[in-house]
């Protein structure tokens, strides 16, 4: 009888103990942090479109300042709004670079693409140039206050002689496009078709500037 009640004192020992070790691996999962999903990257790109045409000697030359961007859309979160005057960002979807680092290279492209300026030069450049486009991101968001969401694209542009610092031209260029869909990726299709009706906008701006009779 008493070996009966030292076995049961044995087990009842272990079974405690082992109770034990469990919740201290709980503790220890729960102070752990949960893994955080790797972001999801996008780009601005536009799409191929009619082929250049080619500019004369006489053709001015423009040098293109690096954009920018206005606070709150000069880093890689990609912006959206449910309320006015409050900007959020989507916590696991990110633009690969900022969109006024993206937007340079497409400025060129579509620019070029006119055939109104003998080159196109962005800076940082030893270039001399005519002409000097200098660019400003006012807003590119997705905004879910209507349905279907819509992404609005605003940029301001601005054209100055180089020569007498003078401002040519300036104008801002607003676009929105509804998306296809409610999430991220529905906005970053949006945004790209948004973007490239502004770049072709700004470059028939930029274009008639540098045909204007009184240059």
């Amino acid at each position: 009888m008493k070996t009966n009640q030292r076995i049961s004192a044995r087990q009842v020992g272990r079974l405690v103990a082992g109770s034990l070790a469990l919740m201290a691996l709980g503790a220890c999962s729960l102070l752990q942090p949960g893994a955080t999903p790797n972001p999801t990257y996008y780009s601005l790109e536009v799409l191929p479109g009619k082929p250049a045409v080619l500019a004369a000697a006489s053709a001015p030359t423009l040098i293109i300042s690096p954009p920018h961007a206005v606070a709150g859309h000069d880093s890689q979160r990609i912006i959206y709004v449910r309320d006015t005057f409050k900007l959020e960002h989507f916590a696991h979807s990110e633009w690969i670079e900022p969109p006024a680092r993206m937007l340079a290279p497409l400025l060129v492209a579509a620019i070029e693409k006119t055939g109104a300026f003998r080159a196109v030069v962005l800076t940082p450049s030893n270039a001399a140039g005519d002409l000097r486009l200098d660019t400003e991101i006012i807003r590119l968001q997705q905004d879910f206050r209507t349905r279907p969401s819509t992404v609005r694209f605003t940029l301001r542009a601005t054209l100055i002689d180089q020569e007498t610092r003078r401002v040519e031209a300036w104008r801002e260029f607003d676009n929105s496009v509804p998306s296809g869909s409610e999430d991220p990726y529905g906005g970053v299709v949006a945004a790209n078709r948004a973007v490239q009706l502004t770049l072709e906008n700004l470059a028939g701006f930029c274009a008639e500037a540098a045909r204007s009779p009184q240059r």
